[in-house]
């Protein structure tokens, strides 16, 4: 699959696609995530009116499919999401290495509490924990969990 894996800035044909991706990697079954608040239209919306005219959305085509996307916030990996049926064969590795790249001073992300799988995705790229949340500063209310990369502002003295 890697082998015919194209990256590159998302557009505005991209929206929709790339929203559907975000919808069906957070619903997926035996997904780690609360529910999303936000209906897919919603989704959707945001991919085009505020992604997108940010600049710092990424999407992975396979065989001219979206199979994957991230999203930079600054020096915050704010999005990651592999389509199901694409996940375990190292598209979501190959955006990390990206945005290492893209970041070579550090990142930052906050994942679910609940996402066990993904602090373990992240801990294998060289993430460690900051911190811990109840989630009050979330949409979803959801406890969550901070970690930091590289020399991020945040990360703890060694």
């Amino acid at each position: 699959m890697l082998d015919d894996l194209l990256i590159r800035p998302l557009e505005p044909y991209d929206t929709d696609e790339a929203a559907a991706v975000w919808w069906q990697s957070r619903h997926a079954d035996g997904a780690q995530l609360p529910p999303a608040i936000h209906t897919a239209e919603q989704v959707a919306a945001w991919f085009a009116d505020v992604l997108l005219p940010d600049g710092q959305t990424w999407v992975a085509l396979d065989d001219g499919r979206i199979v994957a996307v991230l999203t930079l916030d600054g020096d915050d990996l704010d999005q990651l999401y592999v389509v199901p049926d694409a996940a375990g064969h190292g598209i979501g590795s190959t955006l990390v290495d990206l945005a290492k790249d893209l970041r070579p001073g550090g990142l930052a992300l906050w994942t679910f509490q609940s996402n066990t799988r993904a602090q373990a995705f992240y801990r294998r790229h060289g993430f460690a924990e900051v911190r811990r949340t109840d989630g009050s500063g979330n949409e979803e209310h959801a406890p969550d969990v901070r970690m930091v990369w590289g020399n991020h502002p945040e990360s703890e003295p060694v």
